[in-house]
């Protein structure tokens, strides 16, 4: 059975996407009996079409490719432009809505209002943006299960890293006391690099050219990007009711090479680290630099890399390392959930 897909956004993750399921094709649908269409595409920049067959792969990313808009895809009988997403979402033949589109972790709009209107019109939900996830989790997951569809979100903590995924299956059973880990790779980036004896400010402009930070990196070197990612995990992985202005939370930006000096010398090693604590039926939660003794495993984990830690109560810690970003990796998590749907797994 053909899969039928509506991508809401289609920037760097929904490309990335379209790229997989244009090349591994054949692969999936051989080895795996899957079989995904995108049917729709909707873009508050680029533009939107719909068709109820599917869209042509190789035209579509081609276009966007060359014009970054999605005006020169060809015509053909049955194809409908213009529409505006929640119209996509709701009239589009879709069983799935692909949320792709920009993250807005201070109201999760329009992003929320996207997951209730593909809920509402019998759609299920995968997404990679982070907003709704942390900011209406309990609502959106609750309105999915009465609707009987799936509400699927890989790719909000570690991109295609099984951050999620992991703990609620392999780790069933346990009782997750702790969850901390390295949750941002810019700010695991700027430290590296100031290990390397570069200042701050120059660590960050290298960040930004290679492309692992913003133009405005607050949201990284503040920790608010980690932040998001933790009231995921609290809410998701540890079933605590954790809102973001719960969690104490500092960044990078004070940190200087002396501090990173004074702690080489301690045999220790600056992280930003996001952490979820249960403790005698309390939780804390903060998202903080730390300074970490090397045999800490979070503390090896250098450059751009994400690294979480679970410590269960059968298991004991056990630490995921793995890429926390990228298109590909991003457009990996959005097809493992698609996957899993098709399977009926959680």
């Amino acid at each position: 059975m053909i899969h039928k897909l509506a991508l809401i956004g289609f920037g760097t993750v929904g490309q990335g996407l379209a790229e997989i399921l244009r090349d591994k094709a054949a692969h999936l649908r051989d080895q795996l009996s899957f079989e995904a269409h995108i049917v729709a595409v909707s873009d508050v920049l680029k533009g939107s079409l719909y068709h109820p067959d599917g869209l042509e792969l190789a035209t579509l990313l081609e276009v966007v490719k060359q014009t970054g808009k999605l005006t020169d895809y060809p015509e053909s009988p049955g194809l409908q432009r213009g529409w505006d997403s929640l119209t996509t979402i709701r009239q589009s033949n879709a069983a799935t809505v692909v949320e792709v589109s920009y993250t807005d972790i201070n109201t999760g709009q329009p992003a929320i209002d996207h997951c209730r209107a593909a809920f509402e019109s019998g759609k299920n939900v995968v997404m990679s943006n982070k907003g709704p996830v942390a900011l209406a989790y309990a609502e959106l997951a609750a309105l999915a299960k009465e609707k009987g569809l799936r509400f699927c979100f890989e790719g909000t903590v570690m991109s295609g890293t099984p951050a999620i995924r992991l703990p609620l299956t392999t780790l069933a059973g346990n009782d997750i006391r702790e969850v901390r880990g390295i949750l941002n790779g810019t700010t695991n980036y700027i430290l590296t690099q100031m290990e390397n004896e570069l200042e701050y400010a120059t660590a960050l402009k290298q960040a930004q050219e290679l492309g692992y930070a913003e133009a405005d990196p607050t949201a990284d070197v503040e920790g608010y990007d980690a932040l998001g990612k933790l009231v995921i995990l609290a809410n998701v992985i540890m079933n605590v009711p954790l809102t973001k202005q719960e969690v104490a939370c500092q960044g990078i930006s004070h940190l200087t090479l002396q501090d990173v000096a004074q702690a080489k010398a301690a045999g220790k090693r600056w992280k930003l680290i996001g952490r979820i604590k249960k403790e005698n039926g309390r939780v804390t939660a903060s998202v903080a630099p730390e300074m970490l003794p090397l045999y800490d495993p979070l503390a090896n984990v250098m450059g751009a890399t994400n690294a979480i830690t679970y410590e269960g109560d059968l298991s004991g810690p056990i630490t995921l390392i793995g890429a926390g970003a990228g298109r590909t990796e991003t457009g990996f998590a959005i097809l493992i959930d698609l996957i899993n749907i098709a399977r009926g797994n959680l």
